[in-house]
């Protein structure tokens, strides 16, 4: 399977799943940019790609994508070097055992695991749709969880001020797929495509950023766990099989699809949290109905 000719963006790339599915990409033979807050790991990540696939096609931008205008500052800075965008990998994301506050005074899980998605998405979206009609097909790919199930959507306390660690980290993985349905339906008639997939309970530094108590569970539990490889390669389909060609507004576990939660398909509920999160990330007279 070839990526040739393939411009490819892949967040949170410096570990698990996003460096190995940056990794394979690459393999293939795509230019492959990783994004991380870190420039020492991004560096590391870019040359150790660069050393095992011999694609010298491999770049790095760094972005705390927590942080709403970092996320603005890495889309115009892709868009200064780049005049094309085949694929974004949307994978950035965290667990916070504790309520915490983003740069920006929002609350972190629903800053950087949803409103990162959201605003880069909609930033690179001109790039992505102009891409599609030049060079065919292009793919947007969401990493979420199996973790969306059994929440829903408090719209009246979007940023959790009674917080559970876990219920508030699988809202936000149901936000991820609710964007991706409300997205797919917007981009019908175009070749842009979207979709969602859970990559599995994946062996990774994942949750390992909370207190020692935190740390030590997840190092218990990661035992049970599948590699970073086993866990990429969903997101890794998605972003280069052609036997997804056309195929959007789905959820993926396994390389198949499988249905959601039933929260996850309310309509209403799509429309309403893309308009809360343009409120959140654009000032309120850049709004557009």
């Amino acid at each position: 399977m070839s990526m040739d000719g393939k411009t490819v963006m892949v967040t949170g790339a410096t570990n698990g799943i996003g460096e190995v599915t940056a990794l394979e990409l690459a393999r293939m033979g795509a230019q492959v940019i990783v994004v991380s807050r870190s420039e020492s790991r991004c560096r590391d990540t870019v040359e150790r790609i660069k050393r095992e696939t011999g694609n010298e096609q491999v770049t790095y931008m760094t972005a705390n994508l927590a942080e709403m205008n970092q996320v603005r500052q890495l889309a115009a800075d892709f868009q200064e070097h780049y005049d094309k965008l085949h694929v974004l990998v949307n994978n950035a994301g965290a667990f916070f055992l504790r309520r915490q506050l983003s740069p920006d005074g929002y609350e972190m899980t629903f800053a950087l695991n949803h409103l990162n998605y959201f605003l880069l998405t909609t930033l690179l979206l001109d790039t992505l749709k102009a891409t599609a009609v030049a060079d065919g097909e292009t793919r947007i790919v969401n990493v979420s969880s199996e973790a969306h199930r059994g929440v829903r959507i408090h719209f009246n306390d979007l940023e959790r001020g009674t917080y559970y660690s876990y219920q508030v980290y699988g809202e936000s993985k149901l936000m991820n797929i609710m964007f991706t349905y409300e997205l797919a339906k917007r981009m019908e008639g175009t070749d842009v495509t979207v979709n969602a997939l859970h990559p599995g309970f994946v062996r990774s530094g994942f949750g390992k950023s909370n207190n020692v108590l935190m740390n030590a569970a997840m190092t218990v539990a990661q035992l049970f766990a599948i590699s970073p490889e086993e866990g990429a390669q969903t997101p890794i389909y998605l972003a280069s099989s052609p036997e997804v060609k056309g195929v959007s507004g789905k959820y993926f576990v396994k390389k198949a699809p499988k249905r959601s939660s039933e929260a996850s398909y309310n309509e209403q509920a799509w429309q309403q949290l893309w308009a809360v999160s343009e409120s959140y990330v654009w000032p309120q007279e850049t709004v557009l109905s």
